[in-house]
């Protein structure tokens, strides 16, 4: 049996920009795309601190070292400049691995620098 088990967690992002006539998504800084191991295209949930809203798009990646944490199209409607999200991305694990699985939670600063990458298992 699979489980649907937390793969990776961005942690305290802050957005940066909405983008309303866009074809939707989440535009991410590269670098943080690729410390967390996500990619392109990869289905992601957002949840928003400040508002509760909780919505699923999908990653782009936007220019390196920008700290862009950018909400296009219709999710540009449930978040504003500043507000804190959490940015959670799930995986497939076969139950006999999941005493090994670790989730990979990046911590962002304010800037949207990483300040700390945490592995957390069972």
């Amino acid at each position: 049996m699979f489980r649907q088990m937390l793969r990776v967690k961005l942690h305290n992002a802050t957005v940066t920009r909405t983008v309303l006539k866009y074809k939707g998504s989440i535009t991410l800084d590269p670098a943080i795309i690729d410390k967390a191991g996500l990619v392109a295209n990869e289905r992601v949930d957002v949840l928003n601190l400040n508002n509760g809203a909780r919505f699923s798009t999908f990653v782009i990646r936007g220019s390196k070292n920008s700290g862009q944490v950018v909400l296009n199209g219709p999710a540009a409607r449930l978040g504003y400049p500043g507000d804190k999200v959490h940015i959670l991305c799930y995986g497939l694990v076969d139950e006999k691995e999941l005493k090994g699985f670790k989730a990979r939670c990046v911590y962002l600063n304010d800037k949207n620098k990483i300040s700390k990458v945490k592995l957390t298992g069972q």
